[in-house]
């Protein structure tokens, strides 16, 4: 039998995430289209590459292929996306296989010769088979699914699911990527995606979100004359839930504020469907960019910042139902700098309209600060060519250290109040006496745990950092905490932590600050 290595280079698009601990669509369609093919398949990640010293490694195999697709900035703990010289020592390296690179990456390259690959396809699926369409998909997702337990950090993944293809909108944002990789909106079958997180979830994986998507709201909406489909989403959340009973993680991503705005009332039924159904934790990633109202339109950012205040509103509303003391559901937003149009003023009405939410206990999630990335044939790319587009340093640097001690700081003790508990943290790297770990969720909240933590567990939540918080494992006993590691915790002096050691050993310390904690 003909063999396969796929080396994860890891994706980030506007639609889709694949870095560590998610696993990507991409990764799983290319593993099920090469078995499909009567390829045997191995999979691995550019992190493991890196840690074992793999470069030369793969001479073994037939094919050989990379997968990048990096097209938003971004800042990761659970891995490092490929880099182009790292493609090319790769496949320098092993010149017996026939070597593919596939993802958007390939839009920055040329010639297949620059990274010394044999071939180079920006979508793999339409690659390898004459016509792409949801059929294809269904039958190599389901071929794709059983390379999870490959993945280096399983069973502790998450594992994005396709929804759609491409945005609902007629007109795109200048800078969007997605219209070009996606041009053509669609949903996809309500009963593959129910079938593939089956087969998914019998592979061991218990947290799932639903992503590959530019707007989860919109899902079906090109099967109901252009209305939201509420009778759809009810289906898919229920169809989810009936094959995957005991799932751990059932989160979203992308929505559109303007879009929640403009199809009001039903906007709000289906944000009731999915709160209904998805676990605690979970975000809408909003993609604001500014608030602006001269660079949303020079940029075709739909909707306005009226129809934004609206959406964020109505997601607190319905969301904002805790379970454990967090949110069922919260606006994330994202904000792109160095847009066609920007000036000193859109930064300034940033800072205004975010301080206006923190005082009215509006909560947000996150806030996402990137700079541009001025991805190729988009429509920016071409005004770019003309007048060149730069972020101002000065600017993004001050009204950056604006919101994260001003803003953040104070909006991650409202969302993440102390008390409340944080399940399925997974230790991720140490600091001193601080191991710091993840849920696994959209955009998880990094949590410090004071104290040995060295397995998944449930956090206790004790304090607060800039965009992280403080806990303890819960159920954890008195006994097995140091009298230094006690009086890290506020309200615990070394004389306190003294008298807990020697009066309440067996007793798990998150009991006694349920009464003791101000």
């Amino acid at each position: 039998m003909k063999s396969a290595i796929i080396i994860d280079g890891y994706v980030d698009e506007p639609a889709v995430l694949g870095v560590p601990p998610y696993l990507s669509t991409y990764a799983r369609y290319i593993a099920g289209t090469l078995i499909f093919k009567d390829f045997e398949v191995k999979y691995t990640t550019i992190d493991e590459v890196r840690k074992k010293n793999l470069f030369s490694s793969f001479n073994n195999f037939d094919v050989m292929v990379i997968l990048s697709s990096i097209t938003v900035p971004g800042k990761y703990i659970g891995g490092t996306p490929i880099s182009i010289d790292e493609i090319k020592k790769i496949f320098s390296s092993n010149k017996k296989p026939f070597r593919i690179l596939t993802g958007a990456t390939v839009n920055f390259i040329n010639d297949p010769e620059e990274v010394y690959a044999d071939d180079l396809a920006i979508d793999f699926l339409k690659y390898a088979f004459e016509k792409v369409d949801y059929e294809v998909v269904r039958n190599v997702s389901l071929l794709g699914a059983e390379i999870v337990k490959m993945h280096p950090r399983f069973p502790d993944i998450i594992c994005e699911i396709e929804v759609s293809l491409g945005c609902e909108r007629k007109t795109y944002c200048t800078f969007c990527s997605e219209p070009i990789l996606h041009p053509k909106f669609i949903s996809r079958p309500v009963k593959d995606i129910i079938e593939e997180v089956e087969k998914l979830y019998k592979n061991g994986v218990k947290a799932f979100r639903l992503g590959r998507s530019a707007n989860i709201l919109a899902y079906g909406l090109d099967k109901n004359s252009n209305k939201i489909n509420v009778l759809l989403i009810k289906e898919l959340y229920n169809g989810i839930r009936s094959v995957a009973p005991k799932l751990e993680v059932l989160h979203t991503d992308n929505a559109n504020p303007a879009f929640i705005a403009q199809h009001f009332p039903d906007s709000a039924r289906a944000i009731e469907i999915i709160v209904e159904n998805n676990t605690e934790g979970d975000i809408f990633s909003f993609g604001v960019e500014s608030f602006d109202e001269a660079v949303r339109k020079k940029n075709n950012i739909q909707g306005t910042v009226e129809d934004i205040d609206f959406a964020i509103k109505l997601v607190n509303e319905i969301g904002g139902i805790r379970i454990n003391g967090i949110p069922k559901l919260l606006p994330g937003l994202n904000f792109i700098f160095g847009l066609a149009g920007e000036t000193k003023k859109s930064y300034e009405v940033l800072y205004q309209k975010l301080k206006y939410y923190l005082e009215n206990n509006i909560l947000l999630r996150r806030i996402n600060l990137r700079q541009l990335m001025v991805v190729p044939n988009t429509p920016l790319w071409y005004y770019n060519q003309k007048k060149r587009l730069k972020v101002n340093k000065a600017l993004f640097k001050h009204y950056k250290y604006l919101i994260r001690n001003e803003i953040d700081s104070e909006m991650i003790k409202k969302v993440f109040p102390k008390g409340s508990i944080v399940k399925g943290v997974i230790p991720e790297f140490v600091e001193g006496n601080i191991t710091f770990g993840r849920p696994l969720g959209t955009y998880p909240i990094l949590v410090g745990v004071i104290g040995k933590f060295d397995k998944k567990s449930d956090i206790y939540i004790v304090d607060h950092g800039m965009r992280s918080i403080t806990g303890i494992v819960l159920g954890k006993k008195v006994a097995e905490y140091s009298i230094s590691e006690l009086a890290k915790i506020p309200g615990i002096s070394k004389s306190k932590a003294e008298k807990l050691k020697k009066e309440y050993p067996s007793t798990a310390l998150n009991e006694i600050l349920e009464v003791d904690l101000d």
